[in-house]
């Protein structure tokens, strides 16, 4: 079976998962690390017991899985503690992400914000990262109805994005309209099926 690994990573409100929809659109099998880690948070997860573990059982819901928000709440304004939790369930995560791999073929993306940070980013064909500018990033962050100080802090929380640059193989600017970040992706898409 013939598989071509292709990690996508990028900052939030940087375009990412219109990238990974464009690529989906095109046929190729889609892995979004965000879906993972609803399964595992699941109640009875891994993800769950491990946050329980961590953090404590007010994290979880009332049926046993994991409240984000109070996640959000615990670890964002705390640094340390949001390392302890990418730490347990990062693993987790990868760890899914490759067992659903095997079981299919051609060409399969796997979307993941963190990927270079969680050091999962080794074992792919080929990394991406889907870049823009920060008054962009912010700009997008709103329109989706988040507040300007959680996009503020988020955006602070996920760092300058250096590391992340530097972890893959390639760069997709974003920065421009939509049809122009078409145009990036369909050239993506033609190289990506001659390796299927």
């Amino acid at each position: 079976m013939s598989r071509f690994l292709v990690g996508i990573t990028g900052g939030m409100a940087g375009g990412k998962s219109t990238v990974v929809r464009m690529l989906a659109e095109a046929g190729f099998h889609v892995i979004d690390a965000d879906r993972v880690v609803a399964d595992l948070y699941a109640p009875g997860g891994a993800g769950a017991q491990a946050l329980k573990s961590l953090l404590g059982p007010d994290v979880l819901d009332s049926t046993g899985a994991v409240d984000k928000p109070k996640v959000a709440a615990a670890i964002f304004p705390d640094p340390d503690k949001r390392r302890a939790v990418e730490a347990a369930i990062h693993p987790l995560v990868h760890q899914r992400f490759r067992e659903i791999a095997e079981s299919l073929e051609d060409v399969i993306v796997y979307e993941a914000t963190l990927l270079v940070e969680s050091g999962h980013a080794q074992g792919f064909d080929l990394t991406l990262s889907v870049e823009a500018d920060e008054a962009s990033r912010l700009k997008r962050a709103i329109a989706r109805g988040m507040s300007e100080s959680d996009a503020r802090s988020r955006l602070a929380a996920q760092g300058d994005g250096e590391a992340r640059r530097q972890g893959v193989d390639r760069i997709l600017r974003n920065d421009g309209t939509l049809e122009e970040l078409r145009a990036e992706v369909d050239h993506l898409i033609l190289e990506l099926k001659s390796k299927a």
